[in-house]
């Protein structure tokens, strides 16, 4: 099922200071997960943890954008 999120850039608590970062939101249930950075990159990692930590136990396809 693809479900949509909502993506928000925040700053992050790094080893030696703030770190800029994203967090996405699952449209549907409600769970984030963060990442370090604001690229492609951090967007899909943050997708591929949603769908490992989904608390409902769903493998959705996680529609994330900038």
């Amino acid at each position: 099922m693809k479900v949509t999120t909502t993506t928000a850039y925040v700053d992050l608590d790094g080893d030696y200071g703030s770190v800029e970062g994203v967090e996405v939101t699952c449209d549907r249930c409600g769970r984030s997960e963060e990442s370090f950075g604001t690229g492609d990159a951090s967007l899909k990692r943050c997708a591929f943890l949603l769908r490992e930590n989904c608390p409902r136990n769903e493998k959705n396809y996680y529609q994330v954008s900038e």
